[in-house]
């Protein structure tokens, strides 16, 4: 059985925005920010009501509205912005994974890569995302594999090749 996998892709704004997303949620307390707003709310209009604590009461409140803007940032208009700002992304990706390693190939690049530069991975319902450092990565979107057997087969080649591996179910 020949264990290389041939990939040909393009990008689409879905596929990175969705990367992001679970990228940030792999890395952040969502849940827990998300409480902390709303506790942040609800004490800051508490305290608003009161007249001795009004000043507290508006600074936890325009600190809660900073919180909650920074999570939609993070989660709505960052991820988009990248990608629309990043002209890598508008290429077509030809990549061939084997276990000797990666050929990776655009108009602008081709290169033989080594999977031991990927340290870890995470696999969300919708890609497959290789780290090679704290924040880069690389997006192989569950949907450009033609067959449920090479996406079976790239899932078995990953969890060989890449010593840390995080699955998302959401």
């Amino acid at each position: 059985m020949d264990s290389t996998i041939h990939l040909s892709f393009r990008y689409s704004e879905l596929d990175y925005v969705r990367a992001m997303r679970a990228h940030y949620a792999s890395r952040l307390r969502l849940k827990l920010d998300v409480a902390v707003a709303v506790v942040t709310t609800l004490l800051g209009v508490y305290l608003w009501q009161s007249r001795d604590s009004r000043l507290w009461g508006i600074g936890l409140v325009c600190l809660s509205a900073v919180l909650v803007l920074m999570l939609v940032a993070t989660f709505g208009v960052i991820p988009k912005l990248i990608f629309r700002r990043e002209p890598k992304f508008r290429d077509e990706y030809s990549l061939t994974f084997s276990p000797e390693g990666i050929h990776f190939r655009t108009a602008h690049i081709n290169s033989q890569l080594q999977w031991a530069m990927y340290s870890r991975a995470l696999v969300d319902p919708h890609s497959f995302i290789l780290y090679h450092g704290t924040h880069s990565f690389s997006v192989i979107p569950k949907r450009v594999f033609e067959t449920t057997e090479k996406l079976a087969a790239f899932e078995q080649l990953v969890s060989e090749k890449i010593p840390e591996i995080s699955k998302k179910n959401s």
